[in-house]
């Protein structure tokens, strides 16, 4: 096996690489990668410098990747390690350059760490994390980090001596709902009042929605939602990481994977929310409105999005990160991880202390956000 480290993901055949992505995961396709790279929403100058770590058999085949990235901030990652990089200041030490294996801009759990069907799935396991540790120590990276893996992921890497981080996001499931109605009727009383508040509030607005996906998805619908995002990330005062011409590969390369949810007002579009479908699983992306609506948020990324995945049978729906208010809406909460390697003895140490005092602080979220849950007790029927 031979190991080697691609800094463009267009130097590895579109086949090669999606022989690892073995499950068709959308956000680690080469569709997805390479748009990002195509487009320049990675690349140079934007602090994303791709690190791809292959293993190639001996045929010349790939076995096993990882999508790896040195990093020069911590934006775009969703983990939040900028307290880290302080106290890497602070002790005299560089944090930036540091490696992360991960998927730009997407807190989207999914394997990390790509293995071909065929091979000894241990040895091309182990061969990848120890490559990419060396590869670590010998540029002088101070970190690796690995950023939503599977949890079968986590518990090994955590077994090669990883530290593993918790963190929270919000899922809706489908319990096998009939219709919206359905769904709302297992909410408690004031929950229930509450949605169908904020539904009926858009529908007296005279909103309407339609949903695009697939072949139905043009270049006019994929440039409005590139607008739409743009206008979120002015209203946030972020940095606009991704291009018009990443939105447009998107829909050139994944019409399938896109569920376009677009609001209508009048004949003209209002706003729309992008979500990337997995199999039977639903991923919000992203969102944007050019005009405030009261609670057209809500039903654009939340309501519709649960209406899609009910009406198509899907199981889960992932709205992304953070939003405690996605809670009373359905979504309850469901843990994350991350697996992390630093190159300072004293200062992992010192990481490993916070770990576990955080571990503990999630731990104790997750129960009290259990306590709160929106869905009836045994004792309400109304």
């Amino acid at each position: 096996m031979l190991v080697k480290i691609y800094q463009s993901l267009l130097d590895i055949p579109a086949k090669q690489w999606d022989r690892v992505n073995v499950d068709g995961n959308p956000f680690t396709s080469y569709a997805f990668l390479s748009s990002l790279e195509e487009s320049a929403s990675i690349g140079n100058k934007t602090g994303w410098l791709p690190r791809y770590l292959v293993m190639h058999d001996n045929n010349g085949d790939l076995a096993g990747a990882l999508p790896m990235y040195e990093k020069h901030h911590s934006w775009g990652e969703y983990v939040f390690d900028w307290a880290w990089a302080n106290a890497w200041q602070q002790c005299g030490l560089a944090y930036y350059p540091k490696l992360i294996v991960a998927v730009p801009f997407s807190p989207v759990s999914g394997q990390r760490i790509l293995i071909a069907d065929g091979y000894a799935k241990e040895q091309v396991i182990n061969g990848l994390h120890q490559a990419a540790i060396d590869f670590a120590k010998e540029a002088s990276y101070s970190s690796l980090h690995y950023l939503f893996p599977t949890n079968d992921e986590c518990s090994y890497l955590q077994q090669q001596g990883l530290q593993v981080r918790h963190d929270v996001q919000f899922h809706w499931d489908n319990r096998n709902y009939q219709g919206f109605q359905e769904f709302l009727s297992t909410m408690s009383s004031r929950k229930r009042k509450k949605i169908a508040r904020e539904r009926r509030r858009v529908s007296e607005q005279g909103i309407e929605f339609n949903v695009v996906s697939g072949q139905e998805i043009s270049a006019v619908n994929m440039q409005n939602m590139y607008e739409f995002y743009l206008s979120t990330i002015m209203a946030h005062g972020s940095h606009a990481y991704l291009s018009s011409r990443f939105f447009q590969l998107l829909g050139q390369r994944m019409a399938d994977n896109i569920v376009l949810i677009e609001a209508h007002y009048q004949g003209d579009i209002i706003a729309a929310a992008l979500n990337i479908r997995h199999e039977d699983v639903l991923y919000g992306r992203y969102w944007g409105c050019n005009e405030e609506y009261h609670s057209l948020h809500f039903e654009t990324c939340y309501y519709q999005a649960i209406d899609y995945c009910i009406n198509n049978s899907l199981s889960r729906f992932e709205g992304g990160a953070q939003g405690e208010h996605k809670l009373s809406r359905g979504f309850l909460p469901s843990i994350t991880c991350s697996a992390h390697w630093m190159a300072d003895e004293k200062l992992s140490s010192a990481i490993s202390d916070f770990l576990d005092r955080e571990k503990a602080h999630v731990a104790h979220y997750q129960q009290l956000l259990d306590q709160r849950s929106p869905f009836k007790d045994d004792n309400e029927n109304g």
